[in-house]
């Protein structure tokens, strides 16, 4: 069998809407660079950045015209001191803000191609400036650009003892000014490189992916229809700019909508946690972007400060949508718990999604503001961890509840393929989602330690139906599932969310208990079997969508006695058993299940949580804990997404470097 067909199913397959034209596609260009041109000109006194500091208060603006004319000053600059041409990498090492923006488009006005690298953190040196430097190293850049304070960390005293200062290409300061004005325009194509964008995935893996101004505008037109941007809009973003989605919606969206951003750099959020709400509710945002580790540090820091924040007068009614940007599955708890307490400063519930990007393609699925709300379904685990997905009743043994990573962007198109035949699945059955967009990245650049063959991540084709189109893969684990958008269906999701797939095929219906449709009848009057039976049999596509339900990571799946688990789920299990636990990762070594907790607490309590750990996860999830590792705060590794680097922790137990307070081996 190739794949996971069965006769007469359904084939695992969605499609965004058409991205169409846009009003004004036909009255400006479309290079990115030609756009912020139209707009200096047409509207040169609009302000579209602005930059916020740690109390709220506006520290700096930024026109159409102003970032206009300072790329072009930076053009100059790079071309006359760093002797830059098109086509040369410039390595842009600057704090989230407005001098990374005109960074940015100089190098694009030059044609030259930008990486942009978080700075090395002051009081964390010989961890976070090897990285820095590696990415200098490993994406060929000729020329480092920054601010001055970053280029005096790069040469001070205590940089030297990781990194030699001699040893850096050569770097430019922003604020210099150069002799002549820029007045050449680069010869740029659709085809041309943008920039390059470098992450590191959970995996520890460094890897930079190609984007072209091709897909960069593909992207940005795309965003722009599923969000409804238009430049009397306002968009806060509390987001790092540094890759991914959180780099587009920072960088270029708002350069191509022309709507006003709003920038929050997320590190004055730790110094103070109601800076972002009470943005939104000061400016009326309806639109907002942020990450899983400002909505757990919001909920975290404010869980006591509701009173105090009546008091001040913020109110969340206003937001229409908040998109939490990530790269893995939702996290059903911590959005529910985000959504429960600040509910009571009135915001909807409805309105809180998370969207769903990877290396491959930064933006798959993003929740629009006219979007129907997301679905949810319980599944069992049981049933994933031997990569099968069956549905099951809220509240029932072993049921895990998974929510859609929001709707697919107008011009995506996803199939669910299985990642070692590479056939075709059914609809509502476990594989690797493969996309297809005109805004897929155009390939690796790099990938930095790591050997293995990647090259059909962005030419994979099917060996069953159409084999000749190319897709890109995700390298994530996750199932498609028909659902319905009608009103009956909301009410039914409200009310028995363990439904909410609301199939639109009659055979998986079929397959749906007689003991739940009863159970849905009694709870919702005689109506509800006649809604499901008509969601059925419904052709009228407007009312149906193919929700995208994201499992988890390929390369992070732990395989044990002949069974897959995802690390997500024996951590949620982990952090339950003990309020004292801040944090929890798992990883494996040499076929023993190691778990490492944070205690939040004395360290004479640290041998209560070692059998508190082993029979959770034992009645959890059926397995037997090799080693438990009781840690200070903080020494979990977690990246600016929020997502836990398990295998530098994994690296970093192996040369005993967590400094632990109690280890615990159960071999």
């Amino acid at each position: 069998m190739v794949g996971n067909l069965v006769q007469g199913n359904r084939l695992a397959e969605a499609h965004g809407r058409d991205v169409g034209l846009a009003e004004d596609c036909e009255r400006k260009p479309q290079l990115i660079t030609g756009v912020l041109r139209w707009r200096a000109n047409t509207s040169p006194d609009h302000i579209i950045f602005t930059l916020l500091n740690s109390k709220g208060a506006i520290a700096k603006t930024l026109t159409c015209s102003e970032l206009h004319k300072r790329a072009e000053k930076i053009a100059a600059l790079l071309q006359e001191r760093g002797r830059i041409e098109a086509g040369d990498h410039v390595a842009l090492i600057f704090p989230p803000g407005l001098d990374l923006l005109c960074a940015f488009y100089g190098c694009l006005y030059l044609g030259a191609i930008p990486i942009t690298i978080r700075p090395p953190h002051p009081q964390n040196l010989n961890t976070t400036l090897p990285t820095v430097r590696m990415i200098v190293d490993v994406s060929k850049s000729g020329i480092v650009l920054s601010i001055q304070p970053i280029i005096k960390l790069l040469k001070s005293r205590e940089a030297a003892t990781s990194i030699d200062p001699k040893t850096w290409p050569p770097i430019l300061d922003i604020d210099d000014n150069p002799k002549r004005k820029y007045a050449g325009i680069a010869t740029v194509t659709f085809d041309s490189s943008a920039y390059l964008d470098f992450s590191v995935s959970t995996c520890g893996r460094l890897s930079g992916v190609n984007i072209t101004h091709r897909s960069l505008s593909s992207l940005c037109a795309s965003l722009k229809l599923a969000c409804e941007l238009y430049p009397s809009r306002h968009v806060a973003l509390c987001l790092d700019p540094y890759c991914g989605l959180g780099f587009v919606m920072w960088t270029l969206i708002g350069v191509y909508s022309g709507h006003h951003s709003i920038l929050i750099a997320p590190y004055e959020v730790e110094a103070n946690p109601s800076l972002w709400l009470s943005t939104l509710s000061q400016h009326r945002v309806r639109d907002t972007f942020c990450s899983y580790g400002v909505i757990e540090l919001c909920t975290k820091a404010l869980s006591n400060s509701i009173p105090s924040l009546k008091q001040r007068n913020i109110d969340l009614r206003c937001v229409r949508t908040c998109v939490v940007v990530a790269e893995e599955r939702p996290r059903v708890q911590l959005t529910q718990q985000f959504c429960k307490l600040f509910q009571a400063l009135g915001l909807n519930t409805r309105c809180v999604s998370t969207s769903f990007g990877c290396r491959v393609n930064p933006a798959i699925c993003v929740q629009g503001a006219s979007s129907a709300e997301s679905a949810q379904v319980y599944v069992d685990m049981r049933a994933l961890r031997n990569n099968r997905v069956a549905l099951v009743e809220r509240g029932a043994p072993n049921s895990l509840c998974v929510i859609e990573s929001g709707k697919l962007l107008p011009g995506v198109k996803v199939i669910i393929a299985n990642p070692d035949t590479k056939g075709h699945c059914g609809d509502s059955h476990l594989g690797e989602i493969w996309v297809q967009a005109p805004h897929n990245a155009n390939g690796y650049f790099t990938i930095y330690g790591d050997e293995t063959d990647y090259n059909d991540h962005f030419n994979a084709k099917l060996v069953t139906g159409a084999t000749s189109e190319l897709y890109a893969r995700t390298g994530y684990l996750g199932f498609l599932r028909r659902t319905e958008c009608s009103q009956a269906a909301s009410l039914l999701d409200e009310t028995t969310p363990s439904v909410a797939s609301r199939d639109s095929d009659t055979e998986s219906l079929n397959s749906i208990s007689q003991l739940q449709l009863n159970f849905s009848s009694a709870s919702l009057g005689g109506n509800t079997e006649h809604s499901l039976i008509s969601g059925a049999g419904n052709s009228n596509d407007q009312e149906l969508h193919d929700a995208v339900y994201v499992v988890g990571a390929v390369d992070e799946v732990i395989s044990l006695r002949g069974m897959n688990y995802h690390p997500i789920d024996i951590e949620n299990s982990v952090m339950r058993c003990h309020k004292k636990i801040a944090e929890c990762a798992v990883f494996t070594w040499t076929n023993l299940l190691v778990v490492v907790v944070e205690l939040d607490g004395n360290e004479s309590e640290a041998l209560d949580l070692v059998p508190l750990v082993t029979n959770t996860v034992l009645e959890d999830h059926q397995l037997i804990v090799g080693v438990v590792v009781v840690v200070d705060p903080g020494v979990v590794p977690i990246n600016s997404r929020g997502e836990k680097q398990r295998m530098h922790l994994r690296d970093g137990f192996l040369a005993d470097q967590l400094d632990p307070i109690y280890v615990a081996y159960n071999m």
